[in-house]
């Protein structure tokens, strides 16, 4: 049996990293956690917005079975067994530290420890209604969101300085297997740095290579989220800024992954103990000309995961494509715990190296576009299937970028995906069941005089 620690970003595209490919971004302890374990180089979200895609890892359910659409936290059930309890349950000790922003309070989800759970206060984001699709007004104001702060990582270090005390004093006291988490909330925006961050990456501050004049951008769920977002508002100067401040945000949160190794290493149970890096969504970046999350683009849905430990293989990169429950699921296979069998997913350790049958999902149904969207994701190929717009499929070793729609060209290729998604899920049936219970939302927030959704 092996200790596990997840540690868990927020909002990082892993083509910002030098592991994954950025030419000038440098990111030494990622490459040193690539360089002692495996790479996972098609991981993916369950999806790309923090409370379905935490919510989900948490539970091991799929979003839609969750019924957590969106960041608003009104009208959840919060009846679901988390990771940390069904371990517990069974003698593994598992404490977490800091984002939970989940389907129930983190003080009711049932780790052994919690710290600095960072709630999400009721009713959470309000602006996701979507029949009419609503515009969130200030938006547009999140693009000065950049550029030198000297407390910009106070919140994350304060975190990440009790998780490491934790690990030195407590963990080696254990004799019990025990499963850490530690959530940092870099690089998500704003994209504030220090000044020693800041200065890291001046040649950050440059333009997406492919804009909103893309094809790609044009299709209308992107269309939706910009305007969502306004950010066709978003000046030169300011694209600029929030992609130079992300490289240093980016760089933080490799330090800080530096640290924990070292103390891993320090404390003698680095040989017994596996880590995982990886985040709950992308970034867009700019990208098509959309900012944040929200699509099923790959800058958007894509996450790093990176593990090494004595599971493991040294130097070992993995192409078969893999999600957020994977990883869950590895936290139980460590511990040899038992793992309700309806829970979504196979622990990282058992999957192929080239596994081109094996299927990976997401969904969106949150804020910013008209309806719903399904991905699968089966070797080469990526479907986007969208209820109320064009379906998109990619060819993403031909086309990694998604600039080239295949759908029509390769129509028996589309059908094969269609049927692997309805093995999951409807998508008509999900996506309506998705409506109404958002219509039910909106209707307790004007019940309950919280406004900004109507």
């Amino acid at each position: 049996m092996s200790n596990s620690i997840v540690f868990m970003s927020d909002e990082h595209n892993p083509f910002y990293s030098a592991v994954y490919g950025h030419v000038f971004l440098r990111t030494p302890n990622m490459e040193r956690l690539a360089a002692e374990g495996t790479v996972y180089e098609n991981a993916y979200c369950p999806s790309p917005l923090c409370s379905p895609s935490r919510s989900a890892f948490m539970s091991g359910r799929r979003v839609h079975e969750l019924q957590t659409y969106n960041n608003c936290n009104v009208g959840l059930r919060t009846d679901f067994p988390t990771y940390g309890k069904v371990l517990r349950d069974q003698g593994v000790y598992t404490v977490h530290f800091g984002k939970t922003h989940v389907y129930d309070a983190g003080k009711r989800l049932g780790f052994s420890e919690i710290h600095h759970g960072k709630d999400s206060k009721p009713p959470g984001d309000t602006n996701f209604r979507r029949r009419p699709l609503a515009i969130r007004k200030d938006a547009a104001q999140r693009a000065d969101g950049y550029g030198v702060k000297e407390t910009a990582f106070d919140g994350d270090l304060n975190v990440m300085n009790d998780a490491l005390k934790w690990l030195r004093e407590a963990a080696p006291t254990l004799r019990q297997p025990w499963c850490l988490t530690i959530n940092l909330l870099n690089p998500h925006f704003p994209q504030w740095n220090t000044r020693k961050y800041w200065d890291l990456y001046p040649e950050g501050g440059d333009l997406p290579r492919f804009g909103k004049e893309t094809g790609s951008a044009d299709h209308p769920y992107a269309r939706d989220l910009r305007a969502h977002f306004e950010t066709d508002l978003f000046t030169e100067e300011q694209v600029r800024g929030l992609r130079r401040g992300y490289l240093g945000n980016v760089a933080f949160i490799d330090d800080q992954l530096g640290r924990l190794l070292d103390v891993l290493q320090d404390i003698g149970l680095k040989d017994e103990t596996n880590v995982i890096y990886t985040s709950d969504h992308g970034e867009m970046l700019g990208k098509f000309g959309m900012w944040w999350k929200c699509s099923l683009y790959e800058d958007s849905v894509r996450i790093p995961c990176i593990a090494a430990g004595p599971d493991f293989a040294k130097g070992k990169r993995v192409e078969t494509p893999v999600d957020l429950h994977d990883v869950q699921a590895s936290l139980f296979h460590a511990a040899g715990a038992a793992r309700p069998e309806h829970w979504a997913g196979d622990p990282l350790q058992t999957i192929g190296d080239r596994d081109s049958e094996r299927v990976v999902f997401s969904e969106y149904h949150g804020h910013g576009t008209r309806s719903g969207a399904y991905l699968i994701r089966k070797g080469d190929w990526k479907l986007i299937y969208c209820t109320e717009a064009p379906h998109q499929l990619f060819h993403l070793r031909e086309d990694p970028d998604e600039l080239r729609n295949a759908y029509a060209d390769y129509p028996e290729k589309a059908a094969e995906l269609e049927a692997e998604l309805r093995r999951i899920c409807s998508p008509e049936l999900e996506d309506e069941r998705a409506h109404r219970f958002q219509q039910g939302q909106l209707r307790m927030l004007q019940e309950n005089d919280f406004g900004g959704a109507l």
